[in-house]
């Protein structure tokens, strides 16, 4: 069971939801820009592969773990189908058991130059009782949870450059009945991604490049008489490189780029704040990189660098560094590790994400070990 700090730390991290005019308040008084959205789990990287390279898989070599990312990518895979599920603990330092990320996912070559794929990820933010200001259960205990589930279609445009379309339904409920004064409810959107994957050369020696638009969709509200909140649209852009060394042995690595499509927060002024929420999707995404409403490009952007090295296709060791250099949320960077290895038709990974920042800083992956398994058809 999560305590009362413990609840608004996790609501502050990934909800934001019920904090939005202190939010507002806080870029008037302080003249900070934060971009706030709902459902900021749909950008957290589910799969132990990416998890081990810094979040890095835009452009890297096609695996099956790519329904999560860059579906582009799997009309290139040599099996013609698969399944798999990865875990994510989260926030295993502060001794919680039952906050994490799991996912499952399932793809299928049609012929030689098209696929189809489904996943679901799914969010718990654990059992959260509500207490008033002298620690007294004031409401009954919830369990809040969030998922998406998401079905795609894959095909070669050429034979070096492929597209992959998504459709996506969200479901979040962080709170549900009777708060104060408040009628909460879970809410519920549709999305789709947009993806693209150019390689070089046709056994994939050389360069790849990949474009990603992602939760490209409507807004999401959890009342009935409130405001509507954007869900993180974003755009990537990768590039990676694929050294064959010899038969054996590969050495790969990539630079992946990510923006949120989302402005900023409104300050406290009624008429930032009545701006800010009618404005339509399409016109949000515009503004995001407006200079008055949206992050300077220094902050904005996210950057995944990391490398993997290939033996037999059957051993994998990896390396990665995460940059989010945000300075209103921390500067978040950190160093990642990971390995797989491949036996018979099924495939495990798994990443470790060392250690960094501390207090409200502190990566909720800190010293968490991730797993993912893959198994052939």
């Amino acid at each position: 069971m999560i305590h009362l700090k413990t609840k608004a730390f996790i609501f502050s991290c990934l909800a934001f939801l019920m904090m939005q005019n202190v939010v507002a308040q806080t870029t008037s008084t302080y003249s900070q820009k934060i971009q706030n959205a709902a459902v900021p789990f749909m950008l957290i990287s589910p799969d132990a592969r990416a998890g081990g390279m810094g979040n890095l898989s835009l452009a890297m070599s096609p695996e099956a773990n790519d329904l999560f990312g860059n579906t582009a990518k799997l009309p290139f895979m040599e099996e013609k189908q698969g399944f798999l599920i990865n875990y994510t603990p989260w926030l295993k330092s502060l001794g919680l058991n039952d906050v994490y990320l799991a996912s499952a996912g399932y793809y299928k070559k049609l012929n030689s130059i098209s696929a189809i794929n489904s996943s679901l990820r799914f969010f718990s933010l654990g059992e959260i009782q509500f207490t008033d200001d002298n620690g007294n259960a004031s409401y009954a205990a919830q369990r809040p949870s969030e998922f998406g589930y998401d079905f795609g279609y894959s095909i070669l445009l050429t034979d070096k450059l492929s597209m992959g379309l998504t459709l996506r339904y969200i479901h979040s409920k962080l709170v549900s009945g009777p708060i104060q004064t408040t009628y909460y409810r879970a809410g519920n959107t549709l999305s789709g991604d947009i993806n693209l994957f150019y390689k070089q050369n046709e056994n994939l020696q050389g360069f790849h490049a990949a474009l990603l638009l992602s939760n490209l969709g409507g807004k999401i509200s959890y009342t009935d008489n409130a405001h509507k909140y954007f869900i993180p649209a974003n755009m990537g852009l990768g590039i990676g490189y694929l050294n064959k060394i010899d038969a054996d042995n590969s050495l790969e690595f990539g630079v992946d780029v990510n923006r949120l499509l989302v402005p900023v927060s409104p300050g406290s002024d009624p008429a930032e704040i009545e701006h800010y929420y009618s404005q339509s999707v399409v016109s949000s995404w515009f503004n995001s990189f407006n200079a008055k409403e949206g992050m300077p490009l220094g902050e904005s952007i996210k950057v995944s660098t990391g490398l993997e090295y290939n033996y037999l296709s059957q051993f994998y060791l990896r390396a990665g560094y995460y940059l989010d250099n945000n300075k209103n949320l921390g500067n978040m960077q950190y160093f990642t590790l990971g390995a797989s290895f491949k036996y018979q038709q099924s495939k495990f990974n798994i990443s470790y994400l060392v250690p960094s920042g501390g207090g409200l800083l502190q990566n909720p992956l800190s010293n968490t070990i991730r797993f993912g398994s893959i198994f052939y058809f």
